[in-house]
């Protein structure tokens, strides 16, 4: 049982540096960026910020996503994704894919293009769209992360 108590350890973790920097990147460091009186500061900062801070957020979202599905496997919890009043799972789930989606395909592939192209153009408008975006993402992850340490502990709503 050791394994699975590591592993859970690594998932609490791995869950506070991913979520806790998607709260940091939304509630102060967008903010500060909208305020930047130059575009071109505010790009170039962006640009540095985001090459750092996203090769983090992959590193520990795959950790997250494997300590997970480790721990279903180990505790043989794949019926609880039958059961709607473990609906916290699911989310948990629907939340690691659509950040891996945006993390591993999406922005290096299409959106790191289009935020450099909109960042020349229309900087401050860019920058409160991507805020707006973070926001929508921030809430759905706080609700799921409460659902999941409300959930795991016995809390179920059906």
């Amino acid at each position: 049982m050791n394994e699975l108590l590591l592993a859970r350890a690594l998932h609490v973790v791995g869950v506070v540096i991913w979520i806790g920097g998607v709260a940091m990147v939304t509630s102060v460091l967008l903010p500060l960026l909208i305020q930047m009186p130059s575009a071109q500061n505010r790009a170039e900062f962006f640009r540095k910020f985001e090459k750092r801070f996203a090769a983090q957020a992959r590193i520990v979202t795959l950790l997250v996503g494997l300590s997970g599905f480790y721990m279903v496997h180990a505790l043989h919890a794949w019926g609880r994704f039958g059961e709607l009043r473990y609906w916290w799972m699911h989310a948990m789930v629907f939340v690691w894919l659509l950040f891996s989606i945006l993390l591993f395909i999406l922005e290096p592939n299409v959106l790191r293009r289009r935020v450099e192209t909109s960042v020349q153009q229309a900087s401050e408008a860019t920058f409160r769209r991507m805020q707006r975006f973070h926001w929508i993402l921030l809430s759905i992850s706080l609700v799921t992360v409460a659902g999941a340490v409300a959930g795991s502990h016995g809390w179920l709503m059906l």
